[in-house]
């Protein structure tokens, strides 16, 4: 226990899937946590249950394609907390489509937020870090930021870029305490697989394709490897990729 005990963390789509579970454990290892996302509901949900165990937590609204709300928000952590020492840029979208048929209106909408919006909260949020001292950017990609997969080409191009922004923002800051590191989840149960998890056992075993442990991770377990980069024990990582997959990019 107390891993980040005293750091002060921000998670974008913190309401709900592994924005939740990246929250609450946080939360448990001692971080005073703002959870950000645009669903006001269920956000404050995911306060009241860290709350309630006695960790500290606050929701603060944030769409992360607005650069408005990024300042407002970072603002928040500014004057609630006096410091970021992590940042975890979690929100995102999944569209399975092929390219050629994916319209462009969903191509922008799926880069708006998941690529346009980590970027928007890098750039936010590194003068506060700097001005704390330093800390830990943890990006969320996918294993379809490392392969490719069919049907998925506007997803797997936005978290490839993501992959790479890492890198390069890795370098940019490497003189600043700043350690920037990339999250590959694999197959995860959350609300936004579950229609492809649970529809019937084909669709079951298309979706997880050659996951080797045969099954989808929990979204606690992807926390765990955010909870790590967060943490000081990951403090010689600096644009790595953590693969957290159950084997399915081992073959």
């Amino acid at each position: 226990m107390g891993r980040v005990q005293g750091k002060v963390a921000l998670v974008t789509g913190g309401a709900m899937g592994m924005g939740r579970t990246h929250s609450e454990l946080l939360a448990a290892e001692g971080a005073q946590v703002f959870v950000c996302d645009i669903d006001e509901g269920k956000g404050k949900e995911v306060v009241s249950a860290i709350t309630a165990k006695g960790g500290k937590a606050e929701f603060v609204r944030l769409d992360v394609t607005s650069e408005e709300e990024w300042s407002a928000a970072v603002e928040t952590v500014r004057a609630r907390a006096g410091r970021l020492d992590v940042l975890v840029n979690n929100a995102g979208i999944l569209l399975l489509k092929p390219v050629h048929e994916t319209s462009t209106a969903e191509w922008d909408r799926l880069f708006a937020v998941n690529v346009k919006g980590v970027f928007f909260g890098i750039r936010a949020c590194v003068p506060l870090m700097k001005a704390s001292g330093g800390g830990s950017i943890i990006n969320i990609s996918s294993i379809y930021g490392l392969v490719g997969a069919a049907s998925a080409g506007a997803y797997i191009a936005s978290k490839g870029a993501v992959r790479l922004m890492t890198k390069s923002c890795a370098v940019d800051l490497a003189d600043t305490g700043i350690r920037v590191n990339s999250v590959h989840p694999g197959v995860i149960d959350t609300p936004m697989t579950k229609d492809l998890l649970h529809a019937d056992e084909a669709s079951r075993k298309a979706i997880l394709g050659p996951t080797l442990l045969g099954r989808p991770s929990r979204p606690e377990e992807v926390s765990q490897a955010v909870l790590f980069l967060a943490s000081d024990d990951s403090s010689f990582m600096h644009g790595s990729e953590v693969v957290v997959d159950g084997g399915y990019t081992a073959n």
